[in-house]
């Protein structure tokens, strides 16, 4: 966790952390309609894959407000 913490700082003092932040969040959205497509389009029900797909978008829409707000915390 704390180095995750020191790579949001890093981040959050250079002036690309809107650019990060937005980039991250594009990933995100990419990763919940894959994993939406390919569980919403097949006929073999919930995979692990999709599961996994949709849990990493959830987690880059989120992750970054979090990091950076723990950083600016701290």
């Amino acid at each position: 966790m704390e180095e995750a913490l020191e790579a949001a700082e890093l981040v959050a003092d250079s002036e690309l952390e809107g650019a990060f932040t937005w980039l991250l969040r594009l990933l995100g959205v990419l990763f919940l309609l894959a994993g939406l497509g390919m569980w919403l389009l097949t006929d073999a029900g919930l995979l692990v894959l999709p599961a996994l797909l949709l849990l990493v978008g959830v987690v880059l829409l989120v992750a970054p407000s979090v990091l950076l707000f723990l950083a600016e915390l701290t």
